[in-house]
């Protein structure tokens, strides 16, 4: 059981004297019904309750999924282009959400964020091979021979390593879908550029087993659920 103040206050709400004043104002809800009590014990696990209108649920953890417009970087002090971080609401920062990693200022797409950082470590470990799909727009049209590179592997500037695509295939004359397990930097784009062609556009439609198949529009979020949240961490062979 948690009191509610301290359930407001776990989630990012404010001090716990501004969550018990959100309570006193007669401004959260919870099973339908305006909460009038601080001191009200609940369970916490699962609940579905209201802060202003807006419909929440309590997570020990955040993990949610956002879908990045081009413009923002994924970045808490961002050097040129808003930050991802204002296209989520206060009670989140609040919490110290960040980015399973990076996409671009100009790369769109599925991006998660949490403030879980055992779970950052286990989606972005290449160990743990959880595929991330990504669009590209290329700017020659894409030969078989350039996918067949991809999937057998090319050397990037930084490591003597070959990295190579999990999945690769051409979606139209100058499109290819690419699945990849690593996170370097630009991989994508350096990737592509070092079969001798060139990223025009880029877009992240998969993380794991989650899509923006349904939504949310873009610049949009929402919490990933626990049944998704376990079909991201649930082992693969590899």
């Amino acid at each position: 059981m948690m009191r509610l103040d301290d359930l407001l206050f776990s989630q990012g709400f404010g001090t716990r004297r501004e969550c018990a004043g959100l309570v006193a104002a007669g401004r959260v809800r919870v099973a339908g019904a305006t909460a009038t009590d601080p001191a009200l014990d609940l369970v916490p696990d699962g609940l579905a309750f209201e802060v202003n209108g807006q419909p929440w649920t309590w997570y020990a953890t955040a993990l949610v999924l956002l879908h990045k417009p081009a413009g923002y970087e994924c970045s808490q002090k961002p050097k040129h282009h808003p930050s991802v971080m204002l296209l989520l609401p206060p009670p989140l920062r609040n919490r110290g959400v960040q980015p399973v990693g990076r996409l671009d200022q100009d790369t769109t797409g599925l991006l998660l964020l949490t403030d879980d950082g055992t779970l950052i470590h286990r989606l972005t470990s290449p160990k743990h091979h959880v595929p991330k799909v990504y669009e590209v727009q290329t700017a020659r049209p894409v030969q078989p021979a350039q996918v067949q590179r991809l999937l057998d592997g090319v050397v990037l500037d930084d490591d003597p390593r070959p990295v190579r695509a999990e999945g690769c295939q051409a979606t139209g004359d100058q499109a290819l879908q690419l699945t990849l397990v690593q996170g370097k930097y630009h991989q994508v784009k350096r990737m592509v550029a070092a079969v001798g062609n060139h990223c025009e556009a880029l877009h992240r439609s998969a993380f794991g087993a989650l899509t923006l198949a349904d939504g949310p529009a873009p610049g949009q979020w929402r919490f990933v659920t626990d049944a998704e949240r376990a079909a991201l961490v649930a082992k693969r062979p590899g």
